[in-house]
């Protein structure tokens, strides 16, 4: 089964904004927040949600630069 054939992931697609990039950030959000509540807060999940927020800014600045 592809990511595209579930339906949360198949209506975000077909709503979007027609940029993969930008709509895989948006699915992978919630999954940030709850690996974090999984694990708690600690350097590994600290430096996962730094990495996503960088990601994630510097992708709608490069996008808006562009």
């Amino acid at each position: 089964m592809r990511p595209r054939q579930l339906p949360l992931v198949g209506h975000v697609r077909d709503a979007g904004a027609d940029d993969g990039v930008f709509d895989t950030l948006l699915l992978v959000g919630p999954l940030v927040v709850v690996v974090v509540a999984l694990v708690h807060r600690n350097a590994f999940t600290e430096a996962l949600v730094l990495a996503y927020l960088t990601a994630f800014v510097g992708y709608i600045l490069y996008r808006g630069l562009r």
